[in-house]
């Protein structure tokens, strides 16, 4: 539990100034960069003091000046500050509704128009949050969102939701695929202790959506991209 409990201490002992002067400076100017810029830092300074290492592959290949939909394989809740932190420019993401009702926290995903989303399956709800991130995506602000809809029990790619390809296909933005592997075993679903290692974040090619008559075939190829980038036995 030490690498845990170091990460948190980190998060704390920065978390609380950054707090007392970005919160405030957002609520004034509305500029949401610099809050999300500082947490970050704050996310890769942490995981570094925790022993995590993070490999990165790839990014070269993310385009500049362009909104892109990052789609990733999700098996650990190390995949989002691993990931998100080696992003260029600033990200949306969606989350569960109940992240954004933490203290603080909370608060601040709020303030940088991360996406709630529920557990209810409510169609209205889906469409809601892929209205909300086209608007995003129409501003410049990339989206991230983890195909599979939740973690994999067993670090194996799980079937992927509709709704991100739904998503790509009426917004036209670039879809990214991203390879994560590496976290299964660093921290594993269900528990939150934190073993020092290394992740691998890979980025692909980029996929233009116009490319493919239909969500399906879209799908299909975001998934073979994303299998290509995971060792052998993620691929299932």
């Amino acid at each position: 539990m030490i690498a845990s409990l170091t990460f948190l201490l980190c998060m704390i002992v920065m978390g609380i100034p950054a707090a007392i002067i970005f919160i405030p400076f957002t609520l004034i100017t509305r500029w949401v960069e610099p809050l999300f810029h500082v947490t970050q830092s704050m996310v890769r300074i942490s995981l570094w003091m925790a022993g995590v290492r993070i490999a990165v592959e790839g990014r070269e290949k993310i385009p500049t000046g362009k909104a892109c939909i990052f789609m990733a394989n999700h098996v650990s809740n190390l995949d989002p500050p691993c990931m998100i932190t080696r992003l260029p420019g600033r990200t949306s993401a969606f989350m569960k509704r109940s992240l954004l009702k933490l203290p603080i926290a909370g608060y601040a995903f709020k303030l940088g128009e991360f996406i709630a989303v529920g557990r209810n399956g409510s169609a209205i709800e889906a469409q809601k949050s892929v209205e909300q991130a086209k608007n995003l995506l129409a501003r410049g602000i990339h989206i991230t969102t983890f195909v599979e809809g939740t973690r994999s029990k067993d670090g194996r790619m799980l079937p992927f939701k509709k709704g991100p390809f739904y998503m790509a296909k009426e917004s036209g933005a670039l879809c990214i695929p991203v390879s994560i592997h590496g976290t299964e075993s660093m921290m594993q679903k269900g528990s939150m202790r934190l073993i020092p290692g290394t992740a691998h974040v890979i980025f692909h090619d980029p996929i233009d959506p116009a490319d493919f008559a239909t969500r399906e075939e879209l799908m299909n190829a975001v998934r073979a991209s994303i299998a290509s980038g995971l060792p052998e036995w993620m691929r299932a």
